[in-house]
């Protein structure tokens, strides 16, 4: 791999699950960011949202994504709102391939469970939520070099059709 992979998407759009097997096929690290913020923070995501508000952990989302792509190319997946920060997908389209996986809302809040590890999706109807989330981010989303369609396909399905766009873009 020459350049990074980061996978965009809402929560529960697969960007975790299938980011591990296209790295895994395309022997290349994964960098899970909200893991690595966890991590650092020695606490989950939730608690950081309640702690320290959204904008605290944006910043933090922010300079994760910042070493991540100044690292070893890798697939990335960021938090389903990192996208959605005004400039985020333009700062990393010079050093990766940005591939949003679609997903229906009804499909997303389903995979998307466990209720409450989520903060984004906290208090109210998942589904409805994730309708209002796809609403805001839809127009971030769309600012991909390429999306996958992971609605009503296995992991399988989504990860070939990712390794095929990395293999088929310049510089792969």
């Amino acid at each position: 791999m020459k350049r990074h992979i980061v996978l965009i998407g809402l929560p529960g759009s697969g960007k975790s699950a299938v980011g591990r097997l296209v790295a895994e096929q395309l022997r290349a690290g994964f960098v899970d960011i909200d893991a690595i913020v966890e991590r650092r923070e020695g606490r989950p995501i939730t608690l950081i949202f309640a702690e320290k508000g959204e904008a605290a952990f944006r910043d933090m989302e922010r300079k994760e994504m910042e070493t991540a792509l100044a690292g070893e190319p890798a697939v990335i997946a960021p938090g389903g709102g990192w996208a959605a920060q005004p400039g985020a997908i333009d700062t990393a389209k010079p050093h990766a391939l940005v591939i949003y996986l679609h997903t229906r809302p009804e499909t997303a809040a389903q995979r998307a469970a466990p209720a409450g590890t989520r903060p984004t999706l906290m208090g109210e109807d998942p589904v409805e939520r994730m309708r209002l989330l796809q609403k805001e981010r839809e127009p971030f989303y769309r600012g991909a070099h390429a999306e996958v369609d992971t609605d009503r396909k296995s992991a399988e399905q989504v990860v070939n059709e990712v390794v095929r766009l990395a293999q088929s873009s310049a510089g792969w």
